[in-house]
C-alpha cells in the first residue's frame, strides 16, 4: 500500500503558472495530488506546454485548468475564481507567484514602470486573496502562500520598484495571517534568493557572480527545489505556521 499523496484532493491555484517557479510548483503540487489550476498573461505556447507537464505529472493525469489575463485586472480576477467555484466548488490553496521586474535604476525609472510592478506584485496579491478568502472562511480553512523575495530581507543590488513591491508583500502576508487566523487559514511567506529561473536569469553575469560570492551554498537555487518546500507548507502537514516568511536564499 502507497501512503497517500500529501495534497491529495485539495485545490489548489497558482497565479504566473506557465514559466519559472510557477510552472515548477504546478507540477510538484500535481506530482502530491491536487487538482491544479493557473493563470498567465502572455505566452500561450509557454501555458500549453506547463499544462502538459502538469498533467504528466498528476497520479490521475487531471489536467490544470488554465486562465489567461493580468492579476492586476480584477475583472479577471473575480471571473477565474467563479470558474473554479463551479468547476470545484472552491480553492483551498492560493499561491500568488506572478510577479513583474526590470532591472533599472532608479534614475530610469519611469512613473509607469513603478506602477505597473506595484500594480501586478502587490495589487494582485489583494485581489486574488481577497477573492478565494470568501470561499476559504466559509470552509474555515485554507493556505495562502505569498511568493516573496531575498530582496526585500537582505541588502542587495536589486531593483528599486521590485524590492519596495516584495517588502509591501512581506507586510500585507503578517497583516492578512492575523486577520484570516481566526478563520483557520494560515497565510504565509516564500522568500527565494536567486534562482534558475526568473531574475536570475535576467541580471548580468557578474551581478550573478557577486550573489555567488556571497552565498555560503555557491550555487543558485533551483526552482524544483523550492516547489518541494511549497508543497509542505500549503498542505495539512503544516498547521501551526502563519505569518512567517520563510527565507531560502543559501544561507546569504
Amino acid at each position: 500500500m502507497t501512503d497517500t499523496p500529501i495534497l491529495q484532493g485539495k485545490r489548489a491555484l497558482i497565479t504566473g503558472g506557465s514559466r519559472g517557479l510557477g510552472r515548477a510548483l504546478g507540477v510538484a503540487f500535481a506530482r502530491a495530488g491536487a487538482r491544479v489550476a493557473f493563470t498567465y498573461s502572455r505566452s500561450t505556447p509557454d501555458a500549453d506546454e506547463a499544462a502538459a507537464h502538469m498533467t504528466q505529472a498528476s497520479p490521475v493525469a487531471d489536467a490544470p485548468l488554465v486562465f489567461q489575463g493580468s492579476v492586476a485586472d480584477a475583472k479577471h480576477v473575480s471571473e477565474t475564481v467563479a470558474a473554479l467555484n463551479r468547476a470545484w466548488g472552491g480553492v483551498d490553496i492560493l499561491v500568488n507567484n506572478a510577479a513583474l521586474t526590470q532591472v533599472l535604476p532608479i534614475a530610469l525609472l519611469e512613473e509607469e514602470d513603478w506602477d505597473r510592478v506595484m500594480d501586478v506584485n502587490v495589487k494582485g496579491v489583494y485581489l486574488f486573496s481577497r477573492a478565494v478568502l470568501r470561499g476559504m472562511i466559509r470552509a474555515k480553512s485554507g493556505h495562502i502562500l505569498n511568493i516573496g523575495s531575498f530582496a526585500s530581507e537582505r541588502i542587495i543590488d536589486a531593483p528599486v520598484h521590485y524590492a519596495a513591491s516584495k517588502s509591501a508583500l512581506r507586510g500585507l502576508t503578517e497583516a492578512l495571517a492575523r486577520e484570516v487566523g481566526r478563520y483557520g487559514i494560515a497565510v504565509n511567506l516564500l522568500a527565494p534568493g536567486l534562482l534558475d529561473v526568473g531574475l536570475g536569469q535576467m541580471l548580468l553575469p557578474h551581478r550573478i557572480a557577486e550573489y555567488l560570492s556571497q552565498c555560503p551554498a555557491g550555487r543558485l537555487g533551483s526552482a524544483d527545489e523550492l516547489s518541494e518546500l511549497a508543497v509542505f507548507l500549503v498542505s495539512d502537514a503544516n498547521r501551526f505556521m502563519t505569518g512567517a516568511k520563510i527565507v531560502v536564499d543559501g544561507g546569504l
